[in-house]
């Protein structure tokens, strides 16, 4: 094989992965066609949640989400950046960073946060972050808001939940 047959082989293989990829998620989350992947990150981490009063529930309290705090490695274990918020925010270890709009959510397995997919917003500063227009978080283990009681007696306690999951970054072709 020449260097033009590798390289367009390698090209069939990122575009086939892709297409792989999405074919196995919910319609609702799957990334619009004319995008392709620019980065795949595995966060590790934990989500806080608060014990509150449900909104316009008198005297019912639920587990609210708090916010994320996870790192994100690359495929070989390396870190590559972190996910925080509020507002959710993933930031490449050169500084790049993006927040996001929420477009869909669809459920995964039992016990695990649900599919999510994000709109980017532009990125801020220069780097790893550039150009990506959505993010897509699959593979997902736990961090769902804990089983313990939620009640008037503990309301403002807060619990940290252990999570995994894949956060996928996409750019426009």
């Amino acid at each position: 094989m020449n260097a033009t047959q590798l390289i367009c082989f390698t090209g069939l293989l990122a575009a086939s992965s892709a297409t792989f990829a999405q074919s196995s998620y919910p319609d609702t989350i799957k990334v619009p066609d004319g995008h392709k992947i620019a980065l795949e990150t595995t966060g590790v981490g934990e989500i806080t949640y608060e014990c509150r009063d449900k909104p316009n529930m008198a005297g019912q309290t639920e587990w609210t989400f708090v916010g994320p705090k996870a790192v994100l490695n690359d495929r070989s274990g390396k870190q590559v950046g972190t996910y925080f918020g509020p507002p959710a925010t993933w930031q490449a270890k050169d500084g790049s960073k993006v927040t996001g709009t929420q477009l869909a959510v669809a459920p995964s397995s039992p016990g695990n946060l649900p599919y999510q997919l994000v709109k980017a917003n532009p990125a801020e500063g220069k780097g790893a972050m550039t150009g990506v227009s959505y993010i897509q978080r699959v593979a997902l283990k736990g961090g769902v808001a804990p089983s313990s009681e939620c009640t008037a007696a503990n309301k403002g306690k807060q619990e940290v939940v252990k999570y995994q999951a894949d956060y996928i970054f996409w750019a426009a072709n």
